[in-house]
């Protein structure tokens, strides 16, 4: 079901399986990313994703920010979730959500379930 499929686009192994596990007893199958190219391609194989989570700070082609303007090139009503060690820098649109690092994966949890309608 596609509003039960995610993309994680984190490049700390370790922090992407966490959220992956967690995110799956959740009932949500994950595609995961370890940065903004692989991102875009899972993007284009996986067109119905409900949510995009990523970290802002990314190595290769692009940040975090970048990417998510590039998902919604294709996908306008992408939700992103923005997952950052640095201050929430503020602006964004109402499909946007900021999460300081570090964050319990609970809150993680809650904020995919309300953008994905508690599904």
């Amino acid at each position: 079901m596609a509003a039960r499929r995610l993309l994680i686009v984190e490049d700390e192994f370790l922090i992407r399986m966490t959220l992956s596990e967690v995110l799956a007893d959740d009932g949500y199958e994950v595609v995961e990313a370890g940065d903004a190219d692989e991102a875009l391609a899972a993007l284009a194989r996986e067109p119905e994703l409900a949510v995009m989570l990523t970290d802002i700070q990314l190595p290769g082609s692009m940040d975090g920010r970048a990417l998510a303007a590039r998902a919604r090139e294709a996908r306008p009503d992408l939700p992103v979730i923005f997952m950052s060690g640095r201050p929430d820098p503020g602006a964004g649109g109402p499909l946007d959500v900021h999460i300081n690092k570090p964050y319990l994966p609970s809150t993680i949890s809650a904020a995919v379930r309300r953008l994905t309608g508690g599904s």
